[in-house]
C-alpha cells in the first residue's frame, strides 16, 4: 500500500518519535498516579494532549520534509490515534487481569462505565472521533502551511507547488 508515493513503513518511520512521545506521557501518567502525586497534577499530563500534539508536529513534518500531502496528513492521525487509544485499553486491561485501579480506571475518569464498556468507548468513539478531528485540524492546518510557506518546488509554469 503506497500513500503519496510513500509506503505505511515509510510513514511509521517518520512518525516514530510521536508514538515515542505519546507513549513517554502515557507512561508518565501512569507512573505519577502509581507515586501518589495529587490528582490535580495527573490530569495536567494527558495522553490526549500528546495525541493531538503528535498529530500537529506530524503535519509539520510532513510539509517541511515534502512527505506526502493530505492523504499523508489522514494516515498519520490515525495511526497516532490508534497508538493512543491502544495504550489506554491496554492500561485498562491491567486493571480487568490484576483488579488494581490506575489512573486510567478511576471513577473519576470512567463515567460510571464498566470496564469493559470503557475499553469499547476507546476503540469506537475515540478512535473514530479523534481520528476525524484529528485529520480535518491536520488538513487545515497543512492547506494554511502550504498557503503561507510555500514549496520551493516549481511547477512547469513557474508558480510554487501548492
Amino acid at each position: 500500500m503506497r500513500i503519496d508515493g510513500h509506503g505505511l513503513r515509510d510513514h511509521l518511520r517518520l512518525l516514530s518519535p510521536l508514538f515515542g512521545l505519546i507513549a513517554g506521557v502515557w507512561a508518565l501518567r501512569l507512573i505519577m498516579n502509581l507515586a501518589g502525586t495529587p490528582a490535580m497534577l495527573v490530569r495536567m499530563v494527558s495522553v490526549g494532549v500528546a495525541g493531538a500534539v503528535s498529530v500537529l508536529v506530524a503535519v509539520f513534518l510532513i510539509h517541511f520534509k515534502r512527505f506526502g500531502s493530505y492523504a499523508s496528513v489522514v494516515v498519520a492521525s490515525f495511526v497516532l490515534i490508534a497508538w493512543e487509544q491502544i495504550l489506554i485499553v491496554l492500561a485498562i486491561s491491567v486493571t480487568l487481569l490484576s483488579g488494581k485501579l490506575n489512573v486510567y480506571t478511576e471513577p473519576a475518569y470512567t463515567f460510571g462505565e464498566s470496564h469493559a464498556q470503557h475499553i469499547a468507548a476507546h476503540l469506537t468513539y475515540g478512535l473514530g472521533v479523534e481520528s476525524i478531528f484529528g485529520a480535518a485540524m491536520g488538513c487545515l492546518v497543512l492547506w494554511m502551511l502550504r498557503r503561507l510557506v510555500p514549496s520551493k518546488e516549481a511547477s512547469p509554469s513557474g508558480k510554487p507547488v501548492l
